[in-house]
């Protein structure tokens, strides 16, 4: 038996699922994957590109890398897409799936906090974090307020990482004690499935003297009065912002009829929607674990493992468990892990590793497998 498999998005998720199939299937695969993007970059890269480590260009992945048996990369912005008939419509024609994989993660609603982009930046996109690249050297003294304006939101940890290391920059530059940082956030701690990952990093805000600012949402920027308006009404002034923007699902998913409450409910074992033979995975679904690439990546290798015994014969996969491990920066190259558990049990759980010099090798060889897994490379 072989099946049309149609991949909507190249990140974690899609590049993980059409690897999988491509490993095991071959030429049989018959895989489109398709981004509206040239090319991928990890996450975690913009936070590299936004301090001044390194350049935009320097992490671009260029899709046109992945050269696997089975597998067509095709560069086409989605369109329309009808659950029903499982068929795809781009900028440049349509597919027909029997098997459509939607991985498209999720869009950044700047409309949503009035002021952001005129008042504020954003560090959450490659182009924000180009844009803070220019400007953080220009930042001497003041005020800087890391601000979330909306949950559920990516990479939870990154926004405590963006603290910590603005400390980390502006000490560097001498700057540190003329500027004062402070980190607000709609969660109650920064890391809640992990009291104890939380702790660490409340020990090291208090450490560096960042005011933490929890159970609060930047709800708008007032340009002229330089002041973020945070969800209770009340107001905190600065001169620097950075800001995590709300999210949403992309408006072709929300169009196609697929969504509740704003995303994709998927079944959280298999990561079936309600549509036979349409699955949903990553940052664009409510499956029950947090918006990261690492849990679009461990759904995906549910869905991949399902599609290969149906074609291929075999018992299908175990359920999603929705683990993951997060590595956080909390600076002077010193990085720390959270392990987290968010479905094999009554409540999610996290395991903390204490900062080191060796997490952070653990982090680049994270980064390195899966460019070679995925581009070749």
């Amino acid at each position: 038996m072989s099946s049309r498999i149609v991949i909507l998005g190249a990140g974690f998720g899609g590049l993980e699922l059409s690897t999988m199939l491509s490993e095991a299937l071959g030429d049989d695969a018959d895989v489109t994957l398709i981004d509206k993007n040239d090319a991928f970059v990890f996450g975690y890269s913009k936070l590299d590109v936004m301090f001044g480590r390194t350049t935009a260009e320097a992490v671009r992945l260029p899709y046109r890398a992945i050269a696997k048996p089975g597998v067509r990369f095709l560069r086409e912005t989605v369109t329309a897409i009808d659950p029903e008939t499982r068929i795809v419509t781009t900028d440049v024609g349509v597919h027909e799936a029997d098997v459509l994989v939607v991985a498209l993660g999720a869009d950044y609603d700047y409309d949503a906090t009035p002021g952001l982009l005129e008042a504020g930046s954003e560090f959450y996109s490659v182009a924000g974090a180009e844009r803070l690249a220019e400007i953080l050297p220009t930042f001497t003294a003041g005020r800087a307020i890391v601000g979330v304006c909306g949950a559920p939101f990516k990479c939870p940890p990154a926004p405590s990482e963006t603290a910590l290391l603005l400390h980390d920059y502006l000490s560097t530059r001498g700057v540190r004690d003329a500027c004062q940082i402070s980190f607000v956030l709609p969660l109650g701690s920064p890391v809640p499935p992990s009291p104890e990952t939380s702790s660490a990093l409340l020990a090291a805000f208090e450490e560096r003297g960042i005011e933490f600012v929890p159970g609060k949402r930047v709800a708008s920027l007032d340009a002229a009065r330089r002041v973020a308006v945070l969800d209770d009404g009340s107001e905190m002034l600065y001169d620097l912002f950075l800001g995590v923007p709300k999210h949403r699902a992309p408006d072709v998913v929300i169009a196609s009829g697929m969504t509740e409450d704003g995303y994709i409910p998927v079944d959280s074992a298999t990561l079936a929607t309600r549509f036979p033979d349409v699955y949903a995975v990553g940052d664009v679904t409510t499956v029950g674990a947090p918006k990261a690439g690492v849990f679009a990546e461990g759904a995906a290798k549910v869905v991949a493992k399902s599609l290969i015994a149906r074609i291929r014969g075999g018992a299908q996969p175990a359920a999603f468990d929705g683990r993951g491990i997060c590595y956080i920066e909390f600076g002077a190259g010193r990085i720390g892990r959270v392990e987290v558990d968010f479905l094999s049990g009554p409540k999610p759980t996290g395991q903390f590793g204490e900062p080191s010099e060796a997490l952070a090798a653990d982090k680049r060889q994270f980064g390195e497998i899966r460019r070679g897994r995925w581009f070749g490379l």
